[in-house]
């Protein structure tokens, strides 16, 4: 019964962090070509901005369901080096560790939370890439334009 709870609570948390990103992606997708006014590499800085909020969001959903789920210790627990300055704090500090795939390890789940870390570094690994390829394509639109733009006022 445990591990069914940890599969829902699990995917819930994936698909709501995919979710996010997608929209994230979505709405800078819409909102960058509508941004003609600011020269294209300030584009591009709109983008890594946003993207770098919503990997924050993203990172905080996945530490507040560890710190859902620590309120059950039935679920697991955290062991490590704790900071002391609150389980909130470690569940965020945890979740930017898995996230990002670092993985330091000076806190560690135990029990069914476990099964979360890996599914969080999954996903961030996922969303991440999906940025970067995101990225990449933008700058290919706006820089290539910018240099075009610059190497016709040259000419």
């Amino acid at each position: 019964m445990l591990l069914i709870v940890a599969l829902i609570v699990n995917a819930s948390l994936a698909l709501l962090a995919i979710l996010l990103h997608y929209e994230a992606l979505f709405q800078l997708d819409r909102l960058l070509p509508k941004l003609a006014h600011i020269a294209p590499r300030f584009r591009v800085l709109v983008g890594v901005g946003s993207i770098f909020i919503a990997h924050v969001l993203e990172i905080w959903l996945f530490a507040l369901g560890y710190f859902f789920t620590l309120q059950f210790p039935v679920m697991g627990g955290l062991v490590g080096n704790l900071s002391g300055h609150g389980m909130l704090l470690d569940c965020a500090y945890l979740s930017f560790v898995t996230f990002t795939t670092l993985g330091y390890g000076e806190i560690v789940a135990q029990g069914y939370l476990r099964y979360l870390t890996g599914v969080e570094a999954l996903t961030g690994f996922i969303l991440i890439t999906w940025s970067a390829s995101f990225l990449f394509i933008e700058m290919q639109k706006y820089w290539t334009t910018y240099k075009n733009t610059q190497t016709k006022q040259y000419k």
